[in-house]
């Protein structure tokens, strides 16, 4: 079953924030060509016999407080005066039925049908309002032409071999697929005028739009490699519904009036509005609190332990143990959870998933897929309130481990710091490295019990 919902709705299921993170993250799939194969003969396929009786409206929806609408919607409203016909199409409408896992782990592959679906205004209108987003409606100015080949093409997508299509969140969306559409029915005319470079990247973007969800901007943050860096044309741009509509507007259309050409969009309706989502908070000031403050206060309950006959080096625990050895796990099992999951995404997409965005990060560098087994570590600071106990194996393999990390981040300091990668890794390197790194230091020193030396007798 398909369901018809418009892309990134708060009525995709109601999953939760994980779901939502490994959703955005493999959408972000940037370097897929967004070529079409369009057919060049529409001629076969019935048009109205009064075309200018039919009318074409750009449908805007503004930015929505969930994960999966933070950047928009867009859809085609067309309405024939002489059969009283109006409908609206979506190029946001997927396939679910097979269950959240099903659908999760095919969006991690690179499988991502979309499909084009129809719908009453009234259908449409009432979706936005229930989910609180503005909404604008924008004739489109058209010569009979031109109306004659945008119709022709969206009988031709309604075929049932083409109504589905590759998603591909900057290339190939609910807002390109209109842009494509209608430059083809203006003779190139959009692509022709908007063919500038901007001052900026898909990241930018995403950074801006997901300033209200913190959490799910610095994640996509961090599992976006330097694919999405680079600066992106005013075309490009277009992706985002709001600079799709921003750009129509500035332009002429064809059509004439009283000896004056039109603009490409009129009669503007502000069908619903409400007030964007706002910021909470800045998620790499955030993080870089939560991460540092505490890791502080730890370094500052370091001490001696005194029974140290068997040691081989200098052994100190933390004061109070009961406490700080429990705020160690909690810091722990965070850090673990974090760094281990988004190290497993980026390394397994780049053997796994067909999306490019997340693979050759650099990232990479400090967030491993292996931290996901300090949970159980962290488990063992928690629950005995002091510091894990190794043996002769365990040392030196704890030891290792930890100084290649901490090498390893250092060299991501070095990198961030002195450009040399083209990936923006600028908000990592300055709020989320330092806390991570003085963590690593901080359980190097008080996480683990020093083995006994072999030569004494228990």
């Amino acid at each position: 079953m398909f369901v018809q919902i418009p892309i990134r709705t708060s009525h995709f299921l109601n999953l939760n924030l994980a779901f939502s993170l490994i959703f955005f993250y493999v959408l972000l799939d940037s370097h897929k060509s967004s070529a079409q194969g369009f057919q060049t003969s529409l001629n076969d396929y019935q048009i109205p016999p009064n075309l200018s009786s039919l009318h074409f409206y750009l449908i805007t929806v503004d930015v929505g407080d969930q994960v999966w609408d933070n950047f928009g919607h867009t859809a085609l409203r067309i309405y024939d005066e002489d059969s009283n016909t109006d409908v609206v199409f979506n190029w946001g409408t997927f396939d679910a039925s097979g269950g959240v896992l099903d659908f999760s782990w095919n969006f991690f592959k690179g499988i991502m049908d979309y499909r084009l679906t129809t719908s009453t205004p009234s259908q449409e209108f009432s979706l936005y309002s229930a989910q609180r987003r503005t909404v604008w409606q924008d004739k489109i100015n058209l010569t009979n032409p031109q109306k004659r080949r945008l119709y022709q093409r969206l009988l031709w997508n309604l075929e049932p071999s083409n109504t589905t299509y590759d998603y591909q969140y900057f290339f190939n969306n609910c807002t390109t697929r209109i842009r494509d559409y209608l430059d083809e029915s203006l003779d190139s005319g959009l692509s022709s005028q908007f063919y500038e470079m901007t001052e900026l990247s898909f990241r930018d973007h995403v950074r801006a739009h997901y300033e209200s969800i913190g959490l799910v901007g610095i994640s996509l943050d961090i599992l976006m490699n330097s694919d999405i860096d680079r600066q992106i044309s005013e075309w490009e741009e277009m992706f985002l519904p709001l600079k799709f509509r921003e750009r129509l507007l500035q332009i002429e259309s064809d059509v004439a009036e009283n000896g004056e050409r039109k603009m490409l969009l009129s009669d503007s309706q502000l069908i619903a509005e409400f007030a964007p989502p706002t910021v909470v908070t800045d998620p790499y000031r955030f993080t870089f609190y939560i991460l540092t403050l505490p890791v502080a206060f730890l370094f500052l309950m370091i001490r001696k332990i005194p029974q140290i006959y068997y040691a081989t080096r200098s052994h100190v625990g933390l004061r109070f143990p009961k406490l700080n050895y429990r705020l160690l796990a909690i810091l722990g099992g965070v850090t673990s959870i974090f760094s281990g999951i988004y190290g497993l995404l980026m390394l397994g997409s780049w053997f796994i998933s067909g999306h490019t965005d997340t693979h050759h990060n650099v990232n990479l560098l400090v967030f491993w897929p292996t931290d996901i087994f300090g949970l159980i570590v962290a488990g063992g600071w928690f629950f005995s309130c002091r510091a894990w106990p190794t043996n002769h194996n365990t040392e030196p393999f704890i030891n290792y481990y930890l100084f290649a990390h901490i090498v390893a981040m250092l060299i991501y300091a070095v990198i961030g710091l002195f450009g040399l990668s083209e990936q923006q890794v600028d908000g990592i390197v300055y709020s989320v490295l330092l806390g991570f790194l003085s963590f690593t230091i901080l359980i190097w020193i008080v996480g683990f019990e020093p083995s006994k030396p072999r030569n004494v007798l228990s």
